[in-house]
């Protein structure tokens, strides 16, 4: 796993623990406050926005994205100055007691204060509610609310960056889709003893500088909810090559489960002869419903088209997947093929999964392979297909067809 996805995880995990911070200090101040409803808002264009909100059966008055222009709420109207900070009944107050809030909401007290960013300017409002007036509110309870505002500022600022970058990375992503900045790359799959090569496995390879990685686009756009749109442009791209490809080989294709269940996979894939396609499952996500996964494989299997597992052996869900999908190939991660010649631990749970596919009728084939000795170490163990740079390595298709034609038999007769 490379450093900028470990980073990206690191992130998420900051960004729900900021999330659980600042919710728990909305519940704190309600209840030690006796009101309603407590809220962090934030301050966007002409609207006040709930980002977060904590009021136990007032849920359907005060939700978070709930959005009100700045003029109705007490937020802006405490920055403007026209009412305070606290207002232990709001029927008293010129302004607040005519305030449509006031009145839709019958609003009796309010206590809030600002929260600002690190260079002073204004983010939002850390505030409560209640619908009852209560006298007893004072400075000492403002001066509370603002030590909470003060503990929650960190984190909500820790959101507000999250929300940019994930942003920022949408707007990537979608750039990189309108371009199409991306090409395909074509990997030779051969047979290990007959030397035929019987297929390629399609890799998106992104032109962006600087390079960031495959996995590392498919990671954020799964974050960002692109994955599938992604995951669809790089296979209709790849499809276009289908028809210069050798007769006989077969294209392996990387989808996700979430892109199998989209209406969009099907009408491409039917654009060339299935029997001549092979689905490889990737981990981009989890499958919440086997049941419904495993129907519409169904509907693809009925044209041809082939189900590969990929990356079996470097997680648990490679190997669920195996036994409620019955793949019709089973591709050896190369956390399994490296140093499987050496390595006496690799090399039994490669013979393992060699009988295991013996038994269910999946072809193994070992990605990764990288000299010689892996190559005749997985032939005697009973791999019967593999690919790798030792017998081709991902390139244009006009590239990788003039090396596959010479590299892979001249390598391995040698």
């Amino acid at each position: 796993m490379s450093n900028q996805v470990v980073s990206a995880l690191f992130a998420g995990e900051a960004t729900a623990g900021s999330q659980v911070t600042i919710d728990r200090a909305l519940e704190t101040v309600r209840t030690c406050l006796g009101m309603e409803v407590a809220l962090l808002s934030q301050f966007v264009d002409e609207n006040v926005v709930f980002r977060a909100v904590n009021a136990p059966g007032l849920e359907e008055y005060f939700g978070v994205g709930d959005a009100h222009l700045v003029e109705d709420t007490y937020c802006g109207q405490v920055v403007a100055g026209c009412v305070p900070q606290i207002i232990p009944h709001t029927g008293e107050h010129p302004v607040a007691s005519q305030m449509r809030v006031t009145l839709e909401y019958n609003l009796g007290s309010y206590v809030g204060v600002p929260i600002r960013y690190e260079d002073g300017s204004l983010y939002g409002m850390f505030c409560c509610f209640a619908t009852q007036p209560n006298k007893s509110l004072n400075e000492r309870d403002l001066k509370m609310m603002e030590a909470f505002a003060d503990l929650s500022t960190a984190h909500v600022l820790e959101l507000t960056r999250s929300s940019c970058r994930e942003t920022e990375t949408r707007s990537r992503i979608a750039e990189v889709l309108e371009r199409r900045d991306f090409s395909m790359a074509y990997q030779p799959i051969f047979d290990l003893r007959s030397l035929e090569r019987i297929g390629f496995e399609a890799l998106c390879r992104f032109r962006s500088v600087p390079y960031r990685s495959p996995h590392l686009w498919f990671n954020e756009a799964v974050a960002t909810g692109q994955a599938t749109e992604l995951e669809l442009a790089a296979i209709e791209m790849a499809l276009e090559e289908f028809n210069r490809l050798p007769g006989g080989s077969y294209l392996s294709l990387n989808v996700s489960p979430a892109t199998v269940l989209s209406e969009g996979l099907a009408p491409l894939l039917a654009r060339v002869p299935g029997d001549r396609l092979v689905l490889e499952l990737t981990e981009h996500a989890r499958v919440a419903d086997y049941d419904q996964l495993i129907a519409r494989l169904g509907a693809l299997r009925c044209t041809g088209i082939r189900i590969a597992i990929d990356d079996v052996g470097a997680g648990y869900s490679s190997l669920r997947h195996i036994v409620q999908i019955a793949p019709d190939f089973i591709k050896l991660d190369m956390s399994l093929t490296r140093d499987v010649d050496t390595n006496p631990a690799r090399r039994s749970l490669a013979h393992a999964l060699v009988h295991f596919s013996r038994e269910t009728g999946a072809a193994i084939i070992a990605e990764g392979i990288e000299h010689e000795g892996e190559a005749e170490a997985l032939k005697i163990l009973g791999v019967r297909n593999g690919q790798g740079y030792f017998l081709g390595k991902p390139l244009p298709l006009d590239e990788a067809l003039a090396q596959s034609d010479i590299g892979a038999a001249t390598r391995l007769s040698a």
